[in-house]
Parts: C-alpha cells; structure tokens; sequence
C-alpha cells in the first residue's frame, strides 16, 4: 500500500487499476518512462495470482516482479550504439536524475526531478541547479552524511573499535556512538547551513552530549541530548582531526598509530596514494624494539628498514602531528614519563607543530583539502576511481567553488556541472 501510494484493494480494483498502478510504480521504480511491452511480465503474475488470491495477492505478485527486475537492482547506463568504443558521451537526462538521486539522496529520482528529466530540461544548468538547491534543502540529502561522509571518513569503522579494556576501561557502547554522532552532526552543519567545508578541519564549536563531553574533559555538558558547544583553545576539540571518531579508528586498540594516523590524511585530506606494506616486513609489536619507548622512538625501528623507509618517511611525520591525542582520543601531555612530541611535516619538507600546525597548512592551501573531497565525491557519485582525464574538471570545480569560500552547495552545484558527472565513456 505504501508503495503504490493507496489502498490495494478496493470495489473498483481490477485489471486496469492494476496496469495503472503498476505503470506509475515502475516509471519510479525504474527511474525513466516504462513501455508497454514491459508491463507484460508483471501483468502475468498479477493475473495468474489474482484469479485465484484476489486483487492483493495479484498486486504483490506483480511488485515482486518489479522489485527483482535488474532494472531496478541496478543503476543502468547503456551505450548508446552510434558512439564508438572507449569515446565520451553526454548521458540522457533520464540518467543524469538517477545520477543526481544517488549521489545526493541515496535513493531513485522524486517526481519533480523525473517530470523534468522526461522533458528534456534537466541538462540545462539553471534547472540543474535549481533541481540541486531544491534536493540540498530536502531532509533526504542527509543520507550524504550516514552514507558519503561515513565512508569517506571511516566512521563506518568505528563498529569493529575495540580498544585495549584494560587501558581504556571507560570506553563503551555509548560513547562510540557518540563520537560517531559528533563528526556526522559538524558534517550535517557543514551541509545544511552551507558553511565552508573547510570548517570540517578548522571549527570553533562542535556537538557534545554529556558522555562525550566527560570524555574530552569538557565541563558544563549535562543529559544524553547532543547540542552545539563553543570551544576554547585549551580544550583542543575542533574539527574532524580533534575528534574521537577519526582519532580511534586511525588508533590501535592498545595505543596510538602514526601510521595509520600519516596514511589516513594522505588518502582522505590529501588525495596521496600510498603503496601497501612490502610483504613479510613484521608488526611493530613483533619486533624486539623496546616497548616502553615513545612511539615515535619505536617507529625508526621501520624507518632504518630500507624497504620501509620509503612510505614511513612520508606516513609518520604527519601522524606524528597528532600525538597529543591518544589511541580513543583524549588529550595528553606525556606518553609514560616523556613530554609527547607532536612535531611533523610534509614530503616536500614543510614542518609544523601539532594539529594546529597541520589545520594551518591545510586551510592555508584549501586546494590539498577541497580538492581530494571533491575528488571522493565524485567516487561516490560515479561509482569510479578518479582518472588522469578528470583532472581538468577538478581544477575547474575548485576554482569556481573558491568564488565562494568553498561553500557546501557551490561545491556539489560544480560537481554536478562537470564533465565527468554528466559524461560516462563507452566500454572499450
């Protein structure tokens, strides 16, 4: 009933309410205009079914036609058979919807966004725009939060965390969910006010309930409601590398990682593909350096290894940065009996102190920043890697964004323009 958007049984149902239900139901289902010929099969089992179950039995038998068909398990974009292999080609504008919903609501094209594919008005860019804005402003477009963002920042991951319970006995069910609650809330900010996505890296405030507050030695946070919370320096919470979430899933469950921590923001902040480990190179905690050592002291164990040395020597010190906070996130100043040492650096030589000092170089060029989350976006969008041929379209989306302080929607309305989203290549 829900999804035919009426009553299934009634004193005029029949065969020609059923075609009409099911014809409306498929457009959606499908995401493009159904032919007659395709409501051949369901129209079967709603026959078979009906005549001996009654009408419902008919229409669920016919649903479930629908429901299994390819056409709407998957998102099918056909070559067209004028365009050579291996050629671009600019996608319908059927297609160009089902890209939009996707991407943006994880979920198939509403009725004003497929009425105005059907016409033909989609690919113009002040309709492309105004569907965008109008899809932006919808509660749906908040699953760009539970389904990019959780993935692009690994909150996903924070499910399988199980840090060490005899050195952190105080973390539990509750306050995982609340340090993933944090970065999805600065995120859904981000996006619904349209704020600069650089204010994911640099925030003065974020979101707290009680548990989490009491975890980061935040006080004045009281109940189980999360609410905005103006932050001060001397709390070193901001943005999403101050953050519990991000800091425990790039942590190991008995101690921090500067590895996992360097290759986190090299893959997710920076764009920069590592190579994976060479094989039969052993686990730090397998080897014979002494463990009572700071971490950074134990890591040149990795770095004196040539085969190792290659990626630890740009990993590490960006890691390295974020060493005051520890494997589930609290800020410390010592780790055992040293002051933690919280300088780092870039490949090309750069140094910096401190998540501060890492924020600094990241707001300072948004386009290491801006650059790689559009580059994920597009990913998602795409369901692709990124190629050498996109990079073109990229530059131009950060120069047009950077117009307007690199603002949530400017950066989605560019994407949505380009090249790459309204293109696809033939199969070779």
């Amino acid at each position: 009933e829900k999804l035919l958007g009426g009553a299934w049984a009634s004193s005029t149902s029949g065969p020609e309410q059923a075609r009409e239900r099911l014809a409306s139901f498929m457009r959606q289902a499908y995401r493009r205009p159904v032919g007659e010929e395709e409501l051949h099969q369901p129209m079967q089992f709603y026959q078979e079914a009906s005549g001996s179950q009654g009408h419902e039995a008919g229409m669920e038998a016919a649903l479930s036609a629908v429901l299994i068909s390819p056409d709407f398990l998957f998102k099918v974009e056909r070559d067209p058979t004028e365009v050579p292999p291996n050629t671009p080609y600019r996608l319908k504008d059927i297609e160009l919807a089902s890209r939009l919903s996707f991407m943006l609501w994880s979920s198939v094209p509403d009725e004003p966004l497929l009425a105005s594919a059907e016409q033909g008005l989609l690919r113009q860019p002040d309709e492309l725009a105004k569907q965008v804005k109008r899809m932006l402003a919808d509660p749906r477009s908040a699953r760009l939060v539970t389904n990019f963002a959780d993935q692009w920042l690994y909150l996903r991951n924070l499910e399988s965390l199980t840090p060490d319970a005899r050195r952190f006995p105080d973390f539990d069910e509750n306050l995982r969910q609340a340090m993933r609650q944090e970065t999805e809330w600065l995120f859904e900010e981000v996006l619904r006010e349209n704020r600069s996505v650089l204010e994911l890296i640099q925030s003065d405030h974020t979101y707290l309930n009680e548990r989490l507050a009491r975890h980061y030695g935040i006080e004045g946070v009281h109940g189980n409601h999360f609410r905005k919370v103006a932050l001060t320096p001397q709390m070193h919470r901001g943005g999403v590398l101050r953050q519990g979430s991000i800091l425990s899933v790039t942590s190991y469950a008995t101690r921090t990682s500067p590895v996992l921590r360097g290759h986190w923001i090299l893959d997710n902040l920076l764009g920069v593909a590592t190579p994976p480990p060479p094989p039969d190179v052993p686990a730090l905690e397998e080897s014979v350096v002494d463990a009572s050592l700071p971490v950074r002291e134990r890591l040149m164990e990795h770095r004196a290894n040539p085969a190792c040395a290659s990626c630890h020597d740009v990993m590490d010190p960006i890691g390295f940065s974020l060493e005051h906070y520890d494997a589930v996130g609290r800020w410390r100043e010592r780790e055992g009996a040293r002051s933690v040492d919280a300088s780092g650096g870039f490949p090309d030589g750069s140094t910096f102190t401190g998540v501060e000092g890492l924020e600094k170089v990241l707001v300072d060029r948004p386009e290491l920043f801006v650059g790689t989350m559009v580059s994920k976006l597009l990913t998602f969008a795409l369901g692709r890697g990124i190629e050498p041929s996109d990079a073109p379209a990229i530059r131009k989306i950060l120069l047009e964004a950077e117009k307007d302080d690199f603002r949530f929607h400017s950066v989605i309305q560019f994407i949505t323009q380009s090249q790459p989203f309204q293109y696809r290549k033939t199969r070779p």
